[in-house]
């Protein structure tokens, strides 16, 4: 189960990608923009590569569980955070899919 500081921690980081200030996305996306931030990929390539490091932190923190070396503790806030990194990239995949589905329903 998430819990409010895993949550509050995973929006803080979704507000940091987005705020032009921070160095996250910047610019509109009007005619001609040219975009300073990064491109659509690389915030998906740091997504997924943050996914695979919480997932690798729970997978070691089970393990060391099981041989008696770390606190049940953490290796629920492991889990935890693997969950919902897990559960925003599935969120980003919907939301991605959902918007091709709009591009093709356009008439041209």
């Amino acid at each position: 189960m998430a819990t409010p500081s895993i949550a509050a921690n995973a929006y803080a980081s979704l507000s940091r990608l987005t705020d032009p200030s921070s160095g996250g996305l910047k610019g509109g996306a009007g005619a001609g923009e040219g975009t300073e931030g990064p491109s659509f990929g690389a915030l998906l390539k740091d997504a997924v590569g943050s996914l695979t490091k919480a997932s690798r932190t729970a997978d070691i923190q089970s393990q060391a569980m099981v041989t008696g070396k770390a606190n049940i503790v953490d290796v629920v806030t492991a889990v935890a955070e693997t969950e919902v990194a897990i559960d925003a990239l599935v969120s980003v995949r919907d939301k991605v899919i959902t918007a091709y589905e709009e591009i093709m329903k356009m008439p041209i």
